[in-house]
């Protein structure tokens, strides 16, 4: 593992670009934001979605001088958490490995290692800090196949060069592994010059990728497509950089990429979730369109079931291929349908704040009122 001594020893080697907007990066967040007030814009604020009860429980045991150093900025994912998944030998959790380019948060995170350690109750260490950049995690000493799921959240914006960082996630993923990210994304491409603006590239605002671009970078690199999962809008709040950026609007969405094993069958099936996943026994929300709700088959597409079978969520489905005329499930009563929901994460927000959505036809029948007593 290397070892630098500033921020601005790291760089992409025949890539002007890339160094420059890196170095625009830590400028930004290492110099000129020292806290939350500092922000041109409402872009980085973090959401006021409430903390689900078993996670704000795990965030009070971690301490003080961490949690301040990550509410500061709200750079607490401004990284990449990479997850090994279950082991078979005695480790009772799996090894994590946290990749973020600022050496003072790395700093912070390692002095409180064994203390976290004995909080969580673990004999040694599970997780790992090491400095680099996600464009580039090979150099950061990441093997290939190595992790089940990357989460990051909006830092993939910071990034200059988004293929990079898909092509990386997709290569350090074992088979079945998942990339869960949220971030910002725009509705059309920016251009150069609102690229080149630091405050707004250091807001995450012209460094957004288009959504449109998301997808099709993401089935090149050859993640399934995309799964979005949320969205919400996001207001800049600043008349100066409101005018700069004219008409282009923002949003905040969260997706889902797998990476599924080449030669994988697809196939629509029924399947019924065992409600085992910690806090989400009566139900799991996969995304916009999947609710699985416990002990109750749901019809899934192919992309959708392949994902299920082919990842670590495997174990927490049953699965039944449907045949032709088949009109009830198994159980003997109707199955579950998923929502029409749009794949324009800007449409989305739209139909998330609809009173209702329209599931769709399929299934046992149309009207589920009709047949399901």
């Amino acid at each position: 593992m290397f070892k630098l001594q500033n921020e601005t020893e790291l760089t992409f080697k025949g890539c002007t670009t890339c160094t420059t907007l890196n170095c625009v990066k830590h400028e930004y967040y290492g110099k000129t934001l020292k806290k939350t007030s500092d922000l041109k814009s409402n872009a980085c604020v973090p959401s006021a979605k409430p903390v689900p009860a078993y996670v704000r429980k795990v965030i009070a045991e971690i301490h003080p001088d961490v949690v301040a150093n990550c509410s500061h900025l709200s750079l607490s994912n401004r990284h990449f958490l990479l997850d090994e998944g279950p082991s078979p030998s005695t480790q009772p959790c799996p090894d994590r490995t946290a990749c973020d380019v600022f050496v003072l948060q790395l700093e912070v995170a390692r002095k409180y290692i064994d203390y976290h350690t004995q909080r969580f109750g673990y004999k040694k260490p599970n997780v790992n800090f090491v400095q680099g950049y996600i464009e580039a995690l090979a150099e950061a000493g990441l093997e290939e196949k190595s992790y089940d799921i990357i989460i990051s959240n909006c830092v993939v914006n910071l990034s200059p060069d988004k293929a990079s960082v898909l092509r990386e996630a997709y290569r350090v993923l074992k088979d079945g592994g998942e990339l869960y990210f949220s971030d910002v994304y725009s509705d059309a491409r920016i251009p150069e010059d609102l690229k080149a603006n630091k405050v707004l590239w250091g807001e995450c605002l012209s460094g957004a990728l288009w959504w449109e671009d998301l997808m099709r970078l993401a089935e090149e690199v050859g993640f399934c497509k995309p799964r979005l999962v949320t969205a919400s809008i996001i207001t800049v709040g600043n008349k100066e950089l409101e005018k700069l950026l004219g008409d282009y609007k923002f949003v905040s969405a969260t997706y889902r990429l797998f990476k599924i094993p080449k030669g994988s069958e697809k196939k629509s099936c029924l399947v019924m979730y065992n409600g085992e996943i910690t806090g989400l026994e009566e139900s799991f929300e996969f995304d916009a369109q999947y609710n699985f709700k416990v002990d109750k088959e749901m019809e899934v597409d192919d992309d959708v079931a392949s994902i299920l079978s082919s990842s670590r969520f495997s174990g927490e489905f049953t699965f039944q291929h449907q045949h032709s005329g088949l009109k009830t499930s198994s159980s003997g009563g109707c199955w579950d349908k998923p929502k029409v929901m749009s794949v324009n994460p800007f449409e989305l927000v739209q139909q998330l704040g609809s009173a209702s959505v329209t599931p769709s036809t399929g299934g046992c029948c149309g009207d589920q009122q009709a047949c399901c007593q």
